[in-house]
C-alpha cells in the first residue's frame, strides 16, 4: 500500500474513533476504528509489527490474550456462574448453538468461497472459539439479557477447553492432524488460567480490583489492536492477495451466525431479549483465543488471518444490529436487565470504546 494513502487511512480511522464518542451515527464503534487504524499501519508499514530488533512480536501474542482474559476475568463474579441454574434453558440453548453453529458454518463458508487449506482451518477455528467479552458490551447497546450474555461468555469460555479442540478435531482434522490434548492445554494455559486469576482478584483482592479497572480497559483494548495488527503484518501478502475472498466468507459466517442463532432461539420459544442476547453470543467470537491457538498449537499465521478479517467486521455489524434494536424497542420481551448486569459489563476490558454511548443511553433511560 503507498505509504501517504496508508498515513491518511490511519489519521482518519482515529479521528472517527475520537468521533465516535459525540458523533450519533457511528456512536459505539469507537474500538473497531482504532483496531482499523492498528490493521491500516500494519499493512502500509509491517516491520513496525514483526519485530523490535532481536524480539519477535509474533511471540508476545500469548501474553497479550492472557492479559485480556485476565481483565475479563475480573468483571466475573462467582454469583455470574449461579445463573446457570436460575436460567439453564437459555444458557444450555445458546451454548448448544454456539459451539455446533459457528465452527459447521466456518467450515462451510470456506469451501463455497474457495479458501485455501490455512484459510480454511482459521475459519473453521474462529467458529469453534467461545464468545468474546465485546458481546457483553453490545448486549447492553442492544437492550439484550445482558446477565445471560455475561454468564454464556463465562460459560462457553470455560467449555472451550472441551469443545473447540472437539470442534476442531472433527472439521479441520480433515486437513491437517489436530491434536486434542495439545490444544486443550494451550486453552487452559492461555484462557482459563488467567481467567481464574481475574476471578479469585475479583472475589478476594478488592483493592487490586479497583486499581486494575482503572488500567486494565486501556491495556486489553491495546492487546486486541496489537495481536490483529501482528497477524496482518506478517500475512501482509497473502491478506493482499485474498483479503477480498476471505472477508466475503468471514462476513457470510458472522452473518448466518446472527441470523441462525436468533431463529433457532425462536424455535425453542425463548423471549425476544433472549433471542437477541443468543444471536449475538453465537456470533461474535473471541478473535483473540483464534489467534493465539492459531500461533501456539497450529503454528500457521496465514491460519490467524481469519480472525483478523473476523473481529473487526463483527464489531462493525454487532454494533449496527445493537443500534438497531436500541431503536426497534421490544415491548414483548418479559425479560429485564438488572442494573448489576449492565454495571458490571460496563466495567469489561473491551467495554471501554463504548463508555460514552453507555453513559448516554444511562441518562437517556432515567429520563
Amino acid at each position: 500500500m503507498n505509504p501517504f494513502l496508508g498515513i491518511l487511512l490511519t489519521v482518519t480511522f482515529l479521528a472517527c474513533a475520537a468521533c465516535s464518542y459525540w458523533g450519533n451515527w457511528i456512536k459505539g464503534l469507537g474500538f473497531t476504528f482504532v483496531v482499523l487504524a492498528f490493521g491500516a499501519m500494519a499493512i502500509t508499514f509491517p516491520c513496525i509489527f514483526i519485530s523490535w530488533g532481536d524480539f519477535q512480536l509474533s511471540s508476545a501474542i500469548v501474553p497479550l490474550v492472557q492479559v485480556t482474559l485476565l481483565g475479563m476475568g475480573m468483571t466475573l463474579k462467582f454469583e455470574d456462574f449461579k445463573r446457570v441454574f436460575k436460567m439453564p434453558k437459555a444458557i444450555f440453548i445458546g451454548m448448544a448453538l454456539q459451539f455446533t453453529i459457528m465452527p459447521l458454518i466456518g467450515f462451510i463458508c470456506a469451501r463455497l468461497f474457495g479458501l485455501d487449506t490455512d484459510l480454511t482451518i482459521g475459519l473453521i477455528l474462529v467458529g469453534s472459539c467461545p464468545g468474546g467479552v465485546t458481546s457483553n458490551v453490545i448486549a447492553y447497546l442492544a437492550r439484550a439479557n445482558v446477565p445471560l450474555s455475561i454468564t454464556m461468555t463465562a460459560c462457553s469460555t470455560i467449555a472451550s477447553v472441551v469443545m473447540t479442540p472437539l470442534a476442531m478435531m472433527l472439521l479441520a482434522g480433515t486437513y491437517i492432524p489436530i491434536d486434542f490434548l495439545s490444544m486443550m492445554g494451550s486453552i487452559l494455559k492461555m484462557i482459563i488460567v488467567p481467567l481464574i486469576i481475574g476471578l479469585l482478584v475479583s472475589r478476594y483482592f478488592p483493592k487490586i480490583l479497583k486499581i486494575a479497572e482503572k488500567i486494565l480497559p486501556g491495556i486489553a483494548m491495546l492487546s486486541i489492536c496489537f495481536i490483529i495488527a501482528i497477524t496482518i503484518a506478517i500475512s501482509r501478502d497473502d491478506l493482499l492477495k485474498i483479503g477480498l475472498t476471505l472477508f466475503a466468507a468471514s462476513a457470510c459466517h458472522n452473518a448466518i451466525g446472527y441470523l441462525l442463532g436468533y431463529n433457532m432461539a425462536r424455535l425453542f420459544r425463548l423471549g425476544h431479549r433472549d433471542c437477541r442476547t443468543i444471536a449475538l453470543e453465537v456470533g461474535i467470537q473471541n478473535g483473540g483465543m483464534a489467534t493465539g491457538l492459531a500461533f501456539n498449537v497450529l503454528n500457521d499465521a496465514k491460519a490467524a488471518l481469519a480472525s483478523a478479517v473476523f473481529g473487526p467486521w463483527s464489531a462493525i455489524t454487532s454494533s449496527a444490529l445493537a443500534s438497531c434494536w436500541r431503536r426497534l424497542g421490544d415491548h414483548k420481551s418479559n425479560i429485564t436487565c438488572p442494573e448489576e448486569g449492565a454495571t458490571k459489563v460496563i466495567k469489561a476490558p473491551l467495554a471501554k470504546y463504548a463508555g460514552e454511548a453507555q453513559k448516554k443511553q444511562s441518562v437517556d433511560n432515567k429520563s
